[in-house]
């Protein structure tokens, strides 16, 4: 059987391309099947199987058969694998989003027929406003998850429909899902398959394995086509606003035509000047990794980081509802601090998004930096009891040196009195950088599920900056940690009722008796020691 395809090569007009069906590769997934055809005309010939082309309509007899969405990889000649139509469309249950990007990269469709494999074709991904470094550093995970990043020529949709009606596409159409809108802009490309009122399919595959999501995207005008060795692809470039994904599953997307999503407002002002303003879609997964893209796309462009720097942090993350978190850390080493900080901007939206709590939607977040060029680090080099031996009832002090570059010292004391009646024992002194502290006291939210939205807040409020050293006092008897508080030393009998309740109570090999913090504002504060004095009779 012989048919015709549609999709844009130069423009935004829609040409045809002849395909030649070879066959019907049965049962390639689940009740799925794949429809094999060689493609040819238009530029095919040379550049093969396009990036950008996921989505391009095929045509027997004037019927709709299906979508070009599969692909030889590094095959000689355009042999493409097609999607049918009735796949597309069916009404199906959205499968949930996966609980991470490493579980998204794995879900990558590849379908065996005969030596070779049929995978997705690669979306092309165009950044504007981007940095190449920062392209460079997020490109490993975004090919994981089926995506080629890809420097954008011109600037991106604005996410807000537009006062006049939006152009007309049609099946062979080429749109992009905007990923990220305003001074930066990232938009995945693809084509239209199919157009039914206001409901549209595109790519005929997944995009981002998202199940039910909101990402707008605009219609999309291809510069040129790039042929190459690898993989050749479009070069296009997003226009008008139109619509909204609301589908994201194995077989294809879809959306509404004129249908508004929801996005995220960000603004990071990096040392005082005019603001990167944008706005992200609303995921609880990607949504923290375009922050940090964008950060660190911030940083990159405004400061150029390649030796030794401190970038320091604060900001706000507000929620639909409830009480916002604040932001506040420093970062300092001598190579890749963007990496750092950015990711250090993303955790918290992340750990909140994820919770399970709907109250997390982010209502806006803003970021403010500063950048010194220069690394300034304090590294905790000395820990100094008064006394080795106390009594109970006495007090004693303990002195904390700091050193850092060119000979910095900074000194802390701090004064811990044993209570009168208190065992004999070994009290165990150690001073140790935030991040130690923040794993120490909240190790059991890593393997908890929270309690309640208002536990979220409180833990991500209360974690340390790394400008904050800790000293904490303990003594070697049995702990546990309940929603967050530690129980020294608890009656037997509640101690094993604790321990048959693991959900309930994480178990301590010391108790913290007392704890003091002191902080080095610009400076961030490395290492720890440790220090022992006796309690005698």
């Amino acid at each position: 059987m012989r048919g015709k395809g549609k999709t844009v090569f130069s423009g935004s007009r829609i040409e045809e391309f002849d395909v030649e069906i070879l066959g019907v590769l049965q049962n390639a997934g689940p009740r799925q099947s794949i429809i094999l055809g060689r493609l040819s005309g238009g530029p095919l010939a040379q550049s093969g199987i396009l990036q950008g082309m996921s989505g391009s309509p095929v045509y027997i007899s004037g019927r709709l058969v299906g979508a070009v969405a599969l692909s030889y990889q590094f095959a000689k000649e355009p042999i493409a694998g097609i999607r049918p139509i009735e796949e597309m469309v069916a009404e199906r249950r959205v499968s949930p989003r996966a609980a991470s990007f490493e579980a998204l990269a794995a879900s990558r469709e590849e379908v065996q027929a005969g030596s070779g494999r049929l995978v997705n074709i690669a979306t092309p991904v165009s950044f504007s406003g981007f940095t190449q470094r920062t392209i460079d550093a997020f490109a490993p995970q975004l090919r994981a998850l089926g995506l080629t990043p890809l420097q954008g020529a011109l600037g991106g949709a604005s996410a807000s429909p537009p006062r006049t009606a939006p152009p007309r596409i049609e099946p062979g159409s080429m749109i992009s899902v905007q990923l990220i809108t305003g001074d930066l802009t990232v938009g995945a490309d693809g084509t239209v398959t199919h157009i039914d009122r206001e409901r549209i399919w595109a790519f005929g595959h997944r995009f981002l394995s998202g199940g039910s999501v909101e990402m707008p995207f605009a219609r999309s005008e291809v510069l040129t086509v790039l042929p190459n060795v690898s993989t050749s692809f479009k070069i296009s470039a997003a226009r008008e606003w139109l619509g909204t994904i609301t589908s994201d599953h194995n077989t294809a997307i879809a959306g509404e035509l004129g249908r508004r999503g929801e996005m995220t407002p960000v603004s990071i002002e990096v040392d005082g000047q005019r603001p990167y303003r944008m706005r992200l879609v609303l995921d609880r997964l990607l949504t923290p990794f375009l922050l940090q893209m964008a950060t660190y796309a911030a940083l990159d462009a405004t400061e150029r980081l390649s030796g030794a720097a401190t970038v320091s942090m604060d900001g706000t993350i507000e929620f639909e509802s409830g009480p916002s978190v604040r932001v506040e850390n420093i970062y300092s080493a001598e190579t890749n601090v963007p990496m750092a900080a950015s990711l250090g901007a993303s955790i918290p939206l992340s750990y909140a998004m994820q919770s399970g709590f709907p109250q997390f939607k982010p209502k806006a977040v803003h970021l403010r930096l500063k950048v010194a060029e220069e690394r300034r680090q304090l590294q905790v080099d000395q820990i100094v009891p008064s006394r080795t031996r106390v009594r109970p009832g006495e007090a004693f002090e303990v002195s904390v040196l700091l050193t850092g570059p060119g000979g910095v010292e900074r000194r802390h004391k701090a004064s811990y009195r044993v209570p009168p009646g208190a065992p004999p024992g070994p009290l165990q002194i150690t001073v140790s950088e935030a991040m130690a502290t923040n794993l120490a006291e909240f190790a059991h939210v890593l393997t908890t599920p929270p309690a309640s939205a208002a536990r979220v807040i409180e833990v991500l409020n209360n974690l340390r900056s790394n400008q904050v050293a800790t000293l904490r006092i303990s003594r070697t008897e049995p702990s546990f940690v309940v929603q967050g508080q530690t129980l020294p030393d608890p009656p037997a009998s509640l101690a094993l009722l604790l321990r048959k309740s693991p959900g309930m109570a994480a178990a301590g090999a010391s108790s913290k008796v007392a704890q003091f913090d002191f902080r080095e504002p610009g400076w961030v504060i490395a290492g720890s020691r440790t220090a022992q004095v006796e309690i005698k009779e």
